[in-house]
Formats: C-alpha cells, structure tokens, sequence
C-alpha cells in the first residue's frame, strides 16, 4: 500500500508531462457548472488547472490546490498563458487549507481515486463539505470499473504505469470504484448526495455542503 506522499511524487515526476498530454477539461465537468456561479471556487487536485479554468468564469476568484509543487507550477503557467486569474497552493485533500463554509462552487476530479485508504478517501469528502458554503455545490469523480481497460465489476486497487517521453514508466497508485462503493463513501461523508451517475469509464457525484 503506497503512501500518501508515494503519490505526491509520482506527480512531481509527472506533471509536466501531464499537463501537455492532458489540456482539455471534461465535459461533465463543463456541463455541471452550466448555469452555476459563486464567489469562491475550488479545485481540489487541479494539475494543471484545466477545471479551474472552467471555474474562473464562473467565480469571483478560484483556489487550485494540489500536493505536488510540479502540478501548482503547470497550473499557475495555464493561468498565465490563458489569462485568467488563479490562486493556487499545496495542499492535501484529506486535509485542505482553506476555512469553513467559504466556497461555492468546487471540483474534486480524478484525484480521491489516488488517496491509498478508505478512511483518507472519506476524510476528504468531509473536508470538501467542511468547505463548502451553504448552497455551495460540488462535483467529485473517481476511476470506474466500467472504464474499458478493466474487466472487473467490484472495486479493487491496483496501480497504472505513466510512461514519460524517454520510455521511463512511473506507477500510479489508483482506487478503482465501482458505483455502489463509490455511492457508499458519498453517504458515508458529511456531504448531501444530490446525483451519483457515471460517465465515460468515470463515477461522478454532485454533491452539497
């Protein structure tokens, strides 16, 4: 079982790499924040800021928060070269930096399937609600078993080799979910479960402070 800081510096190895290969926010991300606006957004495990950018339009100011120095880097540069306006720090999701009831519109995408334990996968539900404002709204995302690349129907970890430019293989810790689990850690947290659904190989949940 790796640890959680074994997947901090995965992504420091990684995320520039990551953030070239990877410049498109998804579509369910896009489509949830339809008609929403707020104050304050968030992104937790941003990378390279790609769902912050969706935020920034449609928040006041967006915090993107990751563990790895190298991801608020590449983050920090897509706001930069797009111009738009980003505040980004490091930061655990099990343990965010941020005060209570402050944001209003946050995602939490393909980032709690990286967290080694249950228990740290919970905790970070509970801190996204301990941020959240009243009325505040959240999507969180997570590695389905429905994807294609698996033949599996229950959730399982394993781990996911990144393989750099030079040929050089990193693995990935992940949690793959199925729904019922996923569903599962959703009520289990101090978040109000407003839509559970999946996308694209992907569990989602819309989700309220």
């Amino acid at each position: 079982m790796p640890r959680r800081r074994d997947v901090r510096r995965t992504y420091e190895r990684i995320a520039t790499h990551f953030a070239e290969t990877r410049p498109e926010p998804w579509a369910e991300v896009a489509s949830f924040l339809e008609g929403r606006s707020g104050d304050v957004g968030l992104d937790v495990g941003a990378g390279n800021g790609r769902h912050a950018e969706l935020l920034a339009a449609r928040v006041d100011r967006v915090i993107a928060l990751d563990a790895s120095r190298a991801a608020v880097g590449t983050a920090l540069d897509r706001a930069a070269e797009r111009a738009f306006e980003l505040g980004a720090c490091l930061g655990d999701a099990a343990r965010l930096p941020v005060r209570g009831s402050v944001v209003d519109l946050a995602a939490y995408v393909a980032t709690i399937h990286h967290l080694p334990t249950r228990e740290g996968r919970i905790a970070s539900l509970d801190e996204l609600a301990r941020v959240l404002a009243p009325g505040g709204t959240a999507i969180v995302s997570a590695w389905s078993v429905s994807h294609g690349r698996f033949d599996r129907e229950s959730a399982f970890d394993t781990e996911i080799d990144w393989t750099l430019p030079d040929g050089e293989t990193v693995p990935r810790f992940y949690h793959v979910y199925d729904l019922g689990e996923f569903e599962a850690d959703l009520a289990e947290s101090a978040l109000c479960v407003a839509e559970v659904f999946e996308s694209h190989g992907n569990c989602y949940g819309v989700v309220e402070g």
